[in-house]
């Protein structure tokens, strides 16, 4: 069997450090840049438009925001609006989709909304048409607010919470702030961690889950510490200090609306000539009590995602691999070696809304990964092939009669 390879869905020019899918629209929107340094490398914020071509899925750009000097690291999305996390300060951005100059009300979808028409197939009569074709992207700046002041600074991650009214942001030296949202009033602020915030989760009731390089990853409402989880607590032969904490999120249970997971990975804090395996711990994500644990390679795993159905979990390596797992059992399903040339920076799965189903065109689930090598790559899990159950009852049966007939054949007075 010839190795798994991912597709390459775009190539941006500049470094991507993130990625994040529109929940309705078939949008990608992925970001990075060179930083302030004067190397010539440009920073910015790219749309892309995903749609079906051929029977593949394909990207095309619709719109590229400059962000001048500022490299964007972290970002969450809330439906049309972005928080963007560059250098010490989070940027709030609103864009808006407008439909293509002279097309007036042919431009609204079914839901009345202004969204993006979907191209023809190609041909070479249209394709010098494609921006008459496509929707415009406007972007507008609301808010600038500063969201770490340690002397390396830099905003390490940034969530917003189930009904978008609240941000949360970590950084380098270790505080956690909670702003209002849209405002941007900043509510709460304390520190979290000693030393840098790696990620952060938000669950029911407002709880916030914040992993830190201290090799601690606790669980708060508001400033109060509810818990701190331990991990290794059920394997004995494993040091506290091993393992540190590098990806949380929490996760939908399939089948099961009532039901939260939360989901960490650590990964060794030491390198080593042999490395060591990292692991996936699988937590109740109302108790905090852990339900599984399983070793995930021993590649350093640098990024986490969850589907929305919870069905999946996505990893990225800083050795540019990524791998799929199911989420019930930590099995791992898919796997492509060194799918980026280095490390891969961020992770995520296609909406499993009605327009992301459309663009999974059968497969199970579709995720993307970006990295430092500036390409955005695909990476499909197919549909699982299952028996009908009238197929099933016909083979049971015929099963039966084979069992029979070879009783009757081995002793002739059975029957």
């Amino acid at each position: 069997m010839s190795p798994r390879r991912a597709a390459e869905l775009y190539r941006a020019p500049f470094p991507l450090y993130t990625v994040r899918l529109h929940p309705r629209r078939p949008i990608a929107i992925t970001a990075g840049g060179g930083g302030a340094a004067k190397t010539g490398i440009r920073n910015g914020v790219h749309f892309l438009q995903l749609e079906q071509v051929g029977g593949q899925l394909s990207a095309s750009l619709l719109h590229s925001h400059d962000t001048e000097t500022r490299a964007t690291m972290t970002m969450a999305l809330a439906d049309d609006f972005i928080a963007a996390g560059q250098d010490a300060d989070c940027h709030i951005l609103r864009f808006s989709l407008q439909p293509p100059p002279g097309r007036g009300a042919a431009g609204r979808d079914a839901s009345g909304e202004k969204g993006p028409r979907k191209r023809k197939g190609p041909s070479p009569a249209a394709q010098g048409d494609t921006q008459n074709q496509t929707s415009e992207v406007t972007v507008e700046s609301l808010h600038s607010v500063r969201t770490d002041f340690s002397p390396d600074a830099l905003q390490k991650a940034v969530r917003f919470n189930a009904d978008c009214s609240l941000l949360v942001t970590g950084g380098a030296d270790g505080f956690l702030r909670l702003w209002e949202f849209p405002s941007m009033k900043k509510t709460l602020e304390f520190k979290a961690h000693d030393g840098e915030i790696e990620d952060i989760a938000l669950g029911p009731d407002n709880k916030v889950v914040t992993a830190g390089r201290d090799f601690q990853c606790c669980v708060w409402q508001r400033d109060q510490l509810v818990t701190g989880l331990c991990w290794n607590e059920n394997l004995p032969g494993i040091p506290d200090k091993a393992y540190r904490y590098q990806a949380c999120r929490f996760g939908a249970v399939e089948d099961n609306a009532g039901a939260l997971r939360l989901y960490t990975v650590q990964v060794p804090h030491k390198r080593e000539r042999r490395p060591p395996p990292c692991y996936l711990t699988k937590w109740d994500g109302r108790s905090f009590l852990p339900l599984l644990t399983r070793p995930c390679g021993s590649e350093v795993v640098s990024c986490l995602s969850v589907s929305d159905s919870g069905t999946f979990l996505g990893l990225g390596t800083v050795t540019g691999s990524v791998a799929i797992h199911i989420a019930f059992s930590l099995q791992r399903l898919y796997y492509v070696k060194e799918a980026h040339g280095i490390v891969v920076t961020d992770v995520a799965f296609m909406p499993e809304s009605q327009r992301g189903r459309e663009l999974l065109a059968g497969n199970e689930a579709a995720l993307l990964s970006v990295a430092v090598d500036s390409r955005c790559k695909l990476h499909l899990l197919p549909g699982r092939r299952s028996l009908p159950v009238w197929l099933l009852l016909l083979l049971c049966a015929g099963l039966i009669v084979a069992t029979i007939l070879l009783l009757q054949l081995a002793f002739p007075g059975f029957l």
